[in-house]
């Protein structure tokens, strides 16, 4: 429920604060249990592989984005022993503090038995003990997660760098998370009408509804795409030319599937990255890009039809990563297929930082920072870079195998907990 804050804790909250007071894990992947209040000061969770401490992080970005960082499978996130047990339930609640309010948010997984024999997961969302969609976390709780694997957004392959787009709006644009969910619904039920229609024959005027929906919600997820890559990009390119001591500059190109601007002998093209996308024509309004969607969808309809499969979308976006030196003049070069493993890390170093700025302008506080395991794949200059910004937010995670890594001035300041088997105690500090 909602708790109002007294006028003296106005006054400290007012600072443009946001972190999580309290967690508590049941059943979340190696947790059986966890209570935990959660330190004003920076948090550093030490302790051996395999032991919980990116489980914690991975729990309070599923609180802030309905979503896990590390899977698509949520029924990958309930811990086995209480599976195996009977009790195919896990939940996942904190007590989230902002700038004037305290509020409850709670995910809860449990699989649900069917007839068949078989079980389906449901997911359940609240906000201060009332039922929500995902798109009503916007706002709530907002976090930059780091992660080592996250070269692969450079690097890997487009839908991890779509989820990236995705799960960064979907913390503060509720219609934007909406337009997603109704997208990836009526996705989901065009592409099973176009089987059919290829197996079993029929009219293929039964596509027409879910084609209205994806061209009215696909121009909105394009739309914001669009933006934010442009906001991303202008910061994340500041951070670049600072890390690298200005002898490399970084652009984001949003490369959309369906792009309204292109000549059409380009549209059955889209997708090869041939342009970055610098907006809409001139002129065209929304009703103007969700009529040229809905007419690209309908002269496709006989190639999607053989295929079973809609080809055409913000489901098949990319997002490039594009790096040149000012001493070499306009050559360019591609990063996820041309860039050296540094430059790729040196860039989503950029990205990340660049998110944290983006969250903080467009609600006013303070992401909470997640860095999981981060600093080892850093040289001395990008750790320290990286670790002035833990003094910009109001709330940091951090977590490392060996605390030694830090300097003594960080964990002096810091709070040190070990993370055992699914057990955090604190430790002292030093």
């Amino acid at each position: 429920m909602l708790i109002p804050l007294s006028p003296l804790a106005l006054s400290v909250y007012n600072r443009a604060a946001m972190r999580v007071r309290y967690l508590s894990l049941t059943n979340f992947r190696n947790y059986a249990r966890l209570e935990l209040a959660l330190p004003e000061r920076p948090l550093l969770l030490h302790g051996a592989n395999a032991q919980g401490k990116t489980s914690l992080l991975e729990a309070i970005y599923l609180l802030a984005t309905g979503s896990s960082p590390l899977t698509s499978l949520d029924r990958q996130l309930i811990n086995w022993e209480a599976e195996a047990g009977g009790l195919p339930y896990a939940r996942v609640w904190a007590e989230v503090v902002r700038r004037d309010r305290v509020q409850e948010v709670e995910v809860i997984l449990e699989k649900k038995p069917l007839a068949n024999g078989t079980t389906r997961l449901q997911k359940t969302i609240r906000i201060d003990r009332v039922r929500k969609r995902r798109a009503d976390l916007a706002g709530r709780l907002n976090v930059v997660l780091f992660m080592p694997q996250d070269v692969d957004l450079i690097a890997g392959p487009p839908a991890g760098r779509r989820r990236y787009l995705d799960d960064t709006l979907c913390q503060v644009d509720r219609a934007y998370c909406t337009a997603l969910e109704h997208y990836t619904e009526a996705l989901r039920q065009r592409n099973a009408a176009l089987r059919h229609l290829r197996d079993e024959g029929g009219d293929p005027a039964q596509l027409a509804p879910f084609e209205e929906v994806l061209a009215r919600e696909g121009v909105v997820i394009a739309n914001g795409r669009r933006e934010l890559v442009a906001a991303l990009s202008q910061r994340a390119d500041r951070i670049h030319q600072q890390l690298t001591g200005g002898a490399e500059w970084l652009r984001l190109e949003y490369r959309p599937n369906f792009d309204p601007a292109a000549p059409p002998a380009l549209k059955y093209q889209m997708g090869l990255g041939l342009q970055p996308y610098e907006g809409p024509p001139l002129g065209v309004g929304a009703e103007g890009l969700v009529a040229a969607f809905r007419q690209a969808l309908l002269t496709r309809r006989a190639d999607e039809i053989a295929r079973g499969m809609t080809l055409i979308g913000p489901h098949r976006d990319e997002l490039r990563f594009v790096a040149g030196s000012p001493a070499q003049g306009t050559h360019e070069v591609d990063l996820g297929t041309y860039g050296s493993r540094g430059q790729q890390r040196t860039a989503v170093l950029a990205l990340k930082l660049a998110e944290l700025a983006f969250l903080q302008a467009r609600t006013g506080e303070a992401p909470v920072l997640l860095l999981d395991e981060v600093l080892a794949e850093l040289d001395a200059a990008r750790r320290r870079y990286l670790l002035s910004q833990v003094d910009r937010v109001e709330q940091a995670v951090l977590t490392a195998t060996d605390p030694e890594m830090f300097s003594a001035e960080f964990r002096e300041r810091a709070v040190l907990m070990e993370v055992r088997g699914g057990i955090v105690t604190e430790a002292a500090a030093g």
